[in-house]
């Protein structure tokens, strides 16, 4: 298995974990390690509600003990938001500064934040400016490949962000317009590694070992991202890595639940695992009218005795 080097950061293999709205949690990421990933990433956190001291926001930044090298992803459209907010003492420990440049989701978009910068690159390199005049550690930039099919800016963007002093970039090769579906077009991955000298890693529709492969020989990407197929199913990991571990999807859904009861509420902690909990009981094969009931839970404990006795 190759590994990656970000920076003067070095991991042990080249396979990271998405930053992934809504589920990338401390639980999820804590398992997602555990089972191989090199390199763990928060949800992606606003660098102005940072700057306000948002509680919510402080929430997102929660890391479980142990967890190096681990990135914090940022998202906005302020450079001067972006300087400020790397420099609190509150993201002192994360290794990595990752920055959000892809997503397509509308609210995000129509602010000026995610993928609306693959519109406006000369703001985008100023972000990256920012963030490395502010700090030593390394800074990527995750991006999609444009915003729709008739302005695919890969290459140029890749270009900018590796002029501006990004160590590495990560591609999600679909357009703003696609979102998540249809298939990321491995051919602007690999013109967007062609382009830089920079590590590029492939971001979308790795799922498996072959997926995996498939992904480094079309693009000769440096590393590759699994993202959607790690929700409820963290041995993702191993199972491309090659090596064979005895799964207990109980014991890992009980451990999703601890490490986020060291962190959180009860009512916190119930609404972040419904997610995550109707495809770990999915992958269970726990039926569907089953998975309705138990997400309806209200209490951590009647959650744990329930899950006791179905898995």
């Amino acid at each position: 298995m190759k590994k990656l080097k970000i920076g003067n950061i070095s991991l042990d293999n080249n396979l990271i974990l998405a930053p992934i709205a809504g589920f990338s949690d401390v639980g999820m990421r804590k398992l997602c390690k555990k089972y191989g990933a090199a390199l763990t990433c928060t949800e992606m956190i606003s660098a102005k509600a940072l700057l306000y001291k948002n509680k919510k926001t402080a929430d997102l930044l929660a890391t479980f003990e142990g967890e190096k090298p681990v990135a914090v992803q940022l998202f906005g459209h302020d450079p001067k938001d972006f300087y400020e907010a790397v420099k609190l003492p509150i993201l002192d420990k994360f290794d990595i500064i990752d920055i959000n440049m892809g997503c397509p989701a509308p609210k995000i978009y129509q602010n000026g934040d995610g993928s609306h910068l693959l519109s406006d690159i000369e703001r985008a390199k100023k972000i990256v400016a920012a963030v490395k005049s502010a700090t030593s550690r390394p800074v990527t930039v995750k991006f999609r490949s444009g915003i729709d099919s008739g302005h695919i800016v890969a290459v140029e963007f890749a270009k900018a962000m590796e002029q501006a002093g990004a160590d590495a970039i990560t591609i999600h090769a679909r357009t703003r317009e696609q979102g998540y579906s249809g298939v990321a077009d491995l051919e602007v991955a690999r013109a967007v590694k062609e382009a830089v000298k920079i590590p590029v890693i492939v971001s979308g529709d790795c799922v498996d070992r072959a997926s995996y492969d498939k992904i480094l020989k079309e693009t000769k990407a440096d590393g590759v991202m699994v993202a959607r197929a790690a929700i409820g199913h963290p041995e993702v990991f191993s199972e491309i890595l090659g090596k064979e571990v005895k799964v207990n999807k109980k014991a890992d859904i009980f451990e999703h639940i601890a490490e986020l009861e060291k962190h959180f509420d009860e009512r916190f902690v119930l609404l972040s695992m419904r997610a995550h909990l109707s495809q770990y009981l999915k992958r269970a094969q726990i039926k569907s009218e089953k998975r309705v009931e138990i997400l309806q839970i209200e209490s951590l404990k009647e959650l744990k005795n329930t899950l006791n006795c179905i898995l």
